[in-house]
């Protein structure tokens, strides 16, 4: 995890500034000398929290940011974005922070810890089954059945408010076998054989490599889910946190992102 590491690095910190000033180096700067000024100017390092379903992409990403800022090393910490959004409200250090929906980036928001997000990709559902589906699952009504064995991801996060978003619009009453905490754990259920099918977005199921089929439905078009992304305003690496966002919103990282199925913003 991205904090466990932070905390390390901030442990051995003044050990590393008390060893600079014994062999005469780095004068004038102490261990109460800020690593970097207010803007982040100098800082060779940002942490990005990030949406699980941007892992592959956002990891694509990073490796073109630090070729592109040499000796600058891009952090992720992937998970719910509901679970991100209250790690950053309660302190955690970030610089930069990509939603999957808009009202888990309002949690941030609303706490003025963010500049104004915009919203680069757009992301939709599909039904995941295992590659041999032996449950038949064909549509999206098959979920509603109680002998298929269906994974959800929990409500309060972005992939399962769009799941209830989608069997809304169906008129669709489902009873999971589980709920999971974001998409990746949610799919990892189809890809074990431990669920007969799921609901998850369309760039999972690409980025499975396989390992599971996507069934488009209609419905998912009620419920495609905009993703933004902000720098944040107590970034520690206030610059990097820019610059990684307008790679992101480049047409360099659009490419990026269309190519692992996600969408453009305003699309049908």
């Amino acid at each position: 995890m991205v904090f466990r590491r932070l905390s390390r690095w901030a442990l051995a910190l003044p050990v590393a500034l008390a060893l600079a000033g014994l062999a005469g180096c780095g004068s004038g700067s102490g261990p109460g000398a800020p690593a970097a000024s207010a803007s982040g100017a100098g800082a060779k390092e940002v942490t990005v929290f990030a949406a699980a379903s941007l892992s592959g992409t956002f990891t694509e990403l990073g490796k073109v940011f630090e070729s592109a800022h040499p000796g600058t090393t891009v952090r992720f910490n992937f998970g719910s974005s509901a679970t991100l959004a209250q790690q950053i409200t309660q302190g955690a250090p970030a610089d930069v922070f990509a939603a999957a929906s808009p009202a888990t980036m309002k949690t941030v928001t609303d706490a003025s810890l963010a500049a104004p997000p915009a919203t680069f990709v757009r992301n939709r559902l599909q039904i995941a089954v295992p590659a041999d589906n032996p449950a038949e699952v064909d549509e999206l009504k098959d979920l509603a059945d109680p002998q298929v064995k269906v994974a959800l991801c929990a409500e309060q996060v972005p992939c399962g408010a769009a799941a209830a978003k989608a069997l809304g619009a169906a008129g669709l009453k489902v009873t999971p076998v589980t709920l999971e905490q974001d998409v990746k754990a949610t799919l990892t259920k189809v890809e074990l054989g431990e669920v007969d099918a799921a609901l998850v977005y369309k760039t999972d199921v690409i980025a499975s490599g396989g390992k599971v089929r996507g069934i488009a439905f209609p419905e998912a078009g009620q419920a495609v889910n905009d993703y933004p992304i902000a720098a944040l305003t107590r970034a520690p690496a206030g610059e990097l946190a820019g610059r990684f966002v307008d790679l992101v919103l480049s047409q360099q990282g659009r490419d990026v992102l269309t190519r692992a199925g996600f969408e453009a913003p305003g699309s049908p």
